[in-house]
């Protein structure tokens, strides 16, 4: 017997398609007493401190904003932004995050990687009730702790 492929779209479950039933896409977000709406910047300073707090992850942001960082850091009263290195796509239910960051020197991408997407997809859906369908990682630097040591020339040169 042969089915049609209106008959298997029928027949199949919502487990068989990997969607979720229409009853239970009801987000936690829209209720009958209201609407809870997320802001950009939110999900983006989540994104950014669930990525920070890995162990392994030494900076975020590309080499410009990183500049820009260590200027604002040296500004009495100004705040590091929490957010840096982190660009994240808002819509009523879902999230999406990508990520640019700079590794500590030794450690294994691929493991670091998949470790900051469990930190951010958590923290994301825990505090904010959304669900992250991506999290892109874009690796642009590797932090070697003797670029920053600078007493090496200082004692070199009298």
């Amino acid at each position: 017997m042969t089915t049609t492929a209106t008959d298997k779209s029928k027949s199949e479950t919502p487990a068989d398609t990997g969607r979720k039933p229409a009853s239970t896409t009801k987000s936690e977000l829209h209720s009958d007493q209201g609407t809870t709406t997320i802001a950009d910047i939110v999900v983006q300073k989540v994104a950014g401190l669930a990525a920070r707090n890995v162990r392994g992850v030494h900076d975020l942001g590309g080499g410009t904003a990183r500049a820009f960082g260590a200027i604002r850091d040296r500004i009495p009263g100004a705040s590091a932004s929490v957010g840096q290195g982190v660009s994240v796509e808002v819509g009523e239910t879902q999230a999406a995050v990508d990520l640019e960051i700079v590794v500590e020197y030794g450690v294994a991408i691929a493991e670091l990687a998949r470790s900051i997407r469990r930190s951010v997809i958590a923290a994301i859906e825990q505090m904010t009730g959304l669900e992250v369908v991506e999290v892109n990682i874009n690796v642009n630097d590797v932090y070697i702790p003797e670029d920053d040591d600078t007493s090496s020339a200082a004692t070199r040169v009298q």
